[in-house]
């Protein structure tokens, strides 16, 4: 497992592990979840390509492993939908016991 993969796995492991906590039912709204994830893909993933052919970065051979998806390390691709995942189950867990923070505004 290269170096980039486990730190994805280990920043993804415990907000997914958790979104099946029963009382929080992250999952109840798994359309949404899937649509801000395809956008953060899209949006992001399709300036990474385009920035990265560019050549205004690269990613280290020792860091990635060699799979790779329009151009990019897979592990860059999955940071999109990680990074984002675990921004969304923050944000939901929050919400969750800070119910009326919302209403103070």
């Amino acid at each position: 497992m290269s170096d980039y993969a486990r730190l994805l796995f280990f920043a993804g492991i415990v907000p997914f592990v958790f979104s099946f906590w029963p009382s929080l039912r992250f999952y109840r709204n798994a359309k949404g979840l899937l649509a801000a994830l395809a956008v953060a893909l899209v949006f992001f993933g399709g300036w990474d390509v385009w920035a990265a052919g560019r050549g205004h970065w690269t990613f280290a051979a020792k860091a990635v492993g060699p799979a790779r998806l329009l151009g990019l390390p897979l592990e860059e691709v999955l940071f999109f939908v990680v990074i984002p995942f675990c921004a969304l189950f923050t944000w939901e867990v929050l919400n969750y016991f800070w119910p009326d923070r919302r209403r103070r505004r």
